[in-house]
């Protein structure tokens, strides 16, 4: 499993799981991450069982190899037993792209798994999702779903499924909306544009109410971080005509004239300030800070400090 998209690496390793399980129900299994794992660990599970049987192996995160390790799995692929299924994953890059070729050269299977990063991929991932779960979904229905849930991949193939659990056949924007009724408000989203604005107290008030309605940490962050460098990114181009900007950015319409208001009030040193905000706020929630809601909070401060130093300083040059 090669690629960046953390969700479309699981879901493949399922895949293999499910399989070996189908054909082998009573296979052994073992899971293990490289980053620090001993040659000699390795080479226990690989090793014939005594109790014979099929085994399935995954080794996570193997750009993290040490060369004993990588050197290791490169040998067993001379040598592989029948009656073991190997799963190597690797987040994509350069680090011990070496041992994939090695791999992909004796001859095994790879499931790329490619970032979803674009406007267009997202959307056709959404598309997909409801297809796969038996449902169809119309344009104005993929737009309202990625702005109530934004970039998460995990939460907009949740809310696919659930969708068409709930509502079948055809899902429009009124079955988003009623769907999302009393949470759009909550959404990461909705705090980052009321933090762009420089509401102060909206901010702050929404930004409870998503973490008192269970919004996960990481994805009020994230939605930050995109705003900020949405709008940093629509500001340093010297044109207001949405559809020159979100030909040059490659981002839909709607969301280039959104970061496009959301801009104003801003400058570039201002900006730059509250990107490196959400990037501190990144680390902050994933672990660095004691507490996160109090990491989000103080980030959501700071920003719209930010930004009224930066109107300030405006007005005052302007008298």
């Amino acid at each position: 499993m090669v690629g960046e998209e953390e969700l479309l690496r699981a879901r493949a390793v399922s895949a293999v799981r499910a399989a070996v399980r189908e054909r082998h129900p009573d296979s052994e299994e073992h899971e293990l991450p490289a980053a620090g794992l001993a040659v000699g660990q390795l080479a226990d599970v690989l090793a014939p069982s005594l109790f014979g049987g099929h085994r399935l192996v995954v080794v996570t995160g193997v750009q993290e190899s040490a060369a004993a390790l990588a050197d290791s799995l490169v040998s067993y692929t001379k040598e592989p037993d029948p009656e073991l299924t190997l799963v190597v994953v690797h987040s994509g890059g350069k680090r011990n792209e070496a041992l994939l070729k090695a791999f992909k050269a004796a001859g095994a299977a790879v499931d790329e798994c490619p970032k979803i990063s674009s406007a267009g991929e997202r959307v056709a991932f959404v598309r997909n999702e409801v297809r796969f779960a038996g449902g169809k979904i119309t344009p104005d229905a993929v737009t309202a779903l990625l702005d109530a849930v934004g970039n998460d991949l995990r939460g907009l193939s949740a809310a696919a499924s659930q969708l068409v659990s709930d509502f079948g056949g055809v899902i429009d924007a009124d079955a988003v909306a009623r769907f999302h009724r009393g949470q759009a408000e909550v959404t990461g989203f909705t705090v980052a544009e009321r933090v762009l604005v420089g509401d102060m107290a909206g901010s702050v008030e929404m930004l409870r109410w998503a973490l008192d309605r269970g919004v996960a940490h990481v994805l009020i962050a994230d939605a930050l971080a995109d705003g900020v460098r949405t709008a940093a990114r629509v500001a340093s181009l010297n044109t207001s005509n949405i559809g020159e900007l979100a030909r040059q950015l490659k981002l839909p319409p709607w969301k280039v004239k959104k970061a496009h208001a959301q801009a104003r009030g801003w400058s570039i040193d201002a900006l730059q300030q509250a990107i490196g905000v959400v990037a501190e706020l990144n680390a902050d929630v994933k672990g660095v800070a004691a507490s996160a809601d109090y990491a989000l909070e103080r980030a959501v401060r700071r920003i719209v400090g930010i930004r009224a130093a930066a109107a300030g300083g405006r007005a005052r040059a302007l008298r």
